[in-house]
């Protein structure tokens, strides 16, 4: 949305049934008050964008959000004068870091995110480092289970999205992230996970953002014997799924001692899974983390919905048994 808006022509976008659950006026509203004209089908996709003109402006994201961030600051580089997002907690930093590898200034200060438009991007060879996100599985797994450890190379560790990895280290597992190239925009490296103990955590409303997408994982850890309670994380009610109705509903499927809050979760492992049939909600997500936390329960459990890992780790399941053999 936010590199059509500045293009004068009409457009359509659609995308899968848990696309279209997502809230899009968030990214609409500010792309409008810079000129573009967005139409969304009741706040969600579909949408038609007409782009035009755009003037810069000076914007606060109601919640944080790195997505919004990024449409407005691409739709930026289409504008006249300056354009600023100003965010209530940074957010993950990969726009930033792009736009300043392909040549255009970006401003940090404490005014906000700043990028003028009509500068020129140049071209650049890059290396997309792994999905921080995805190794979490991986990670988890290794941490929840005696004995286990996993060794992941080349995947990104850029700090705006290592926060995953010190709420790991107050679990009590064992995490070395070494950086390999320091050089690159997107710092990359090997990351090692052994389990050393898996204890309780409470994740505060202020460390949310960046764990956002993470804290099913976690969830699906704190069942191998932890205990984790979530609050501020009510973002996550609007996800691919409600995650928060349908992380809780899951894990009960599976055998687990979960609360819900309006905000939060929280989940007591102190008792092991006995198994079952969860339901994955359409959420690639939370398909991985019932895998996850289904390798501790005491008999087999079944996904449904499974395939869903194919929106964002299509041989997940492949990788999984691998390393359990």
């Amino acid at each position: 949305m936010g590199v059509l808006a500045g293009h004068a022509f009409r457009s359509t976008l659609s995308g899968d049934v848990s696309l279209r659950r997502r809230p899009m006026r968030r990214v609409a509203d500010p792309l409008t008050l810079m000129g573009a004209r967005i139409a969304t089908t009741d706040g969600c996709l579909p949408a038609i964008v007409e782009g035009g003109h755009l003037q810069g402006v000076s914007y606060t994201t109601p919640v944080p959000s790195a997505q919004v961030k990024t449409a407005v600051l691409l739709a930026g580089l289409h504008a006249s004068g300056t354009t600023t997002v100003v965010e209530p907690a940074p957010t993950r930093d990969h726009t930033e870091r792009a736009l300043a590898a392909f040549g255009v200034p970006v401003a940090i200060d404490s005014a906000g995110i700043h990028v003028t438009g009509g500068v020129p991007l140049q071209a650049a060879d890059m290396i997309v480092p792994g999905d921080l996100s995805a190794a979490a599985f991986w990670a988890a797994a290794a941490a929840a289970l005696p004995g286990s450890a996993v060794e992941v190379h080349h995947v990104g560790l850029n700090p705006t999205r290592t926060a995953f990895l010190s709420v790991l280290r107050r679990v009590g597992a064992h995490v070395v992230a070494d950086v390999t190239d320091p050089r690159s925009s997107e710092p990359v490296g090997t990351l090692t996970v052994r389990h050393a103990g898996v204890g309780p955590v409470v994740i505060a409303p202020d460390e949310v953002p960046g764990l956002v997408d993470e804290l099913p994982v976690l969830a699906a850890l704190a069942t191998h014997g932890g205990a984790l309670t979530v609050t501020g994380a009510q973002e996550l009610r609007h996800k691919e799924s409600d995650r928060i109705a349908a992380l809780a509903a899951g894990l009960r499927q599976l055998g687990a001692d979960v609360e819900e809050f309006s905000d939060g979760f929280a989940v007591n492992g102190a008792r092991q899974l006995s198994g079952g049939v969860a339901d994955a909600a359409g959420d690639h997500r939370l398909a991985m983390a019932f895998a996850i936390a289904a390798l501790g329960a005491r008999d087999g459990s079944i996904i449904r919905g499974a395939d869903v890992v194919s929106v964002s780790y299509p041989d997940f399941f492949e990788v999984l048994e691998g390393l359990c053999q």
